[in-house]
């Protein structure tokens, strides 16, 4: 299992002709925050195993035998390709069934699915990663590959905004990255407690922070909606080009290949069309609340 760096997408591991799974067993599973965990998982089979290829962005669909199927983002570490995380906030029923099945589980795995982030178009300049509670998960794998070729890039910013500081994912991670100074890293939190001394207000408001050259700059957003919209226009405010501002969507979805069409949103599909978007390709619906 490998990372692929550009911005084709490797073909799922089932194909996109077959909605039957792969086994996969459940390795790891670590407490995030107090509904969030992050499972570890590696392919059953070891030929699937190095067969599997993922880019940074992409989502796999986990089934639970007899229960269902739910899209999961990768949030594995690119660097280490023999295991597969999926960073899961329990909020339904696949989701808590998932925890039941617990370290040892066997689930089934389909994709990768969409299109990931746009690593090749990074090169050379400044890069705003902006992330919002679980937001933060698909962006991940980026923060990884971006501090791996630090010396490919300008400046490299990570805003992360959450709740409370209870409710903050990759905690160690998050003060490593803070600590080595390879990237900016700037969290904030909606509700300070005992013992915060960091900034206090939403993610948005650490832009005031930081200066963006909007000619070299290249902005990837993951969060609640609310937050894709804020920091979107934002950005755009600011004169970064709407072609250079990336937004990671969330949506309901069945098959993960475009042919359910559950996660429909204007003309596209998030599941094959995304769910990484240039804000230029969603601009004409992306703002309607119905959609």
């Amino acid at each position: 299992m490998s990372v692929d760096s550009g911005l084709a997408r490797p073909e799922p591991l089932c194909g996109t002709d077959t909605m039957m799974p792969v086994p996969v067993r459940i390795l790891d599973a670590r407490v995030e925050n107090f509904n969030t965990h992050t499972f570890v998982v590696q392919l059953e089979d070891e030929q699937a195993r190095k067969a599997y290829r993922w880019t940074p962005g992409q989502f796999n669909m986990l089934y639970v035998p007899g229960v269902g199927e739910a899209a999961i983002s990768i949030s594995s570490r690119p660097d280490e390709p023999d295991v597969i995380e999926h960073t899961i906030r329990m909020a339904g029923s696949v989701t808590r069934a998932i925890e039941r099945t617990g370290k040892g589980g066997l689930l089934g795995l389909r994709g990768p699915f969409g299109r990931g982030w746009p690593i090749e178009r990074l090169r050379g300049g400044d890069v705003v990663m902006v992330a919002g509670g679980i937001g933060l998960a698909p962006l991940k794998p980026m923060v990884y590959w971006l501090r791996r070729h630090r010396d490919r890039f300008r400046r490299v910013v990570l805003l992360f905004g959450c709740r409370s500081p209870d409710d903050r994912l990759y905690v160690d991670e998050l003060e490593q990255w803070q600590a080595d100074d390879v990237i900016d890293v700037l969290v904030t939190v909606d509700n300070a407690t005992d013992g915060w001394i960091g900034p206090v207000g939403v993610v948005t408001n650490l832009l005031r922070r930081i200066r963006v050259n909007a000619s070299q700059t290249t902005v990837m957003v993951c969060g609640p909606r609310v937050l894709n919209r804020v920091a979107a226009w934002s950005f755009l405010q600011l004169h970064v080009p709407p072609e250079r501002v990336y937004l990671s969507l969330e949506r309901n979805m069945n098959c993960g290949f475009g042919q359910c069409g559950h996660c429909q949103m204007g003309s596209k599909f998030v599941c094959k069309d995304g769910p990484v978007f240039a804000f230029s390709e969603i601009a004409d619906f992306f703002a309607s609340e119905e959609v």
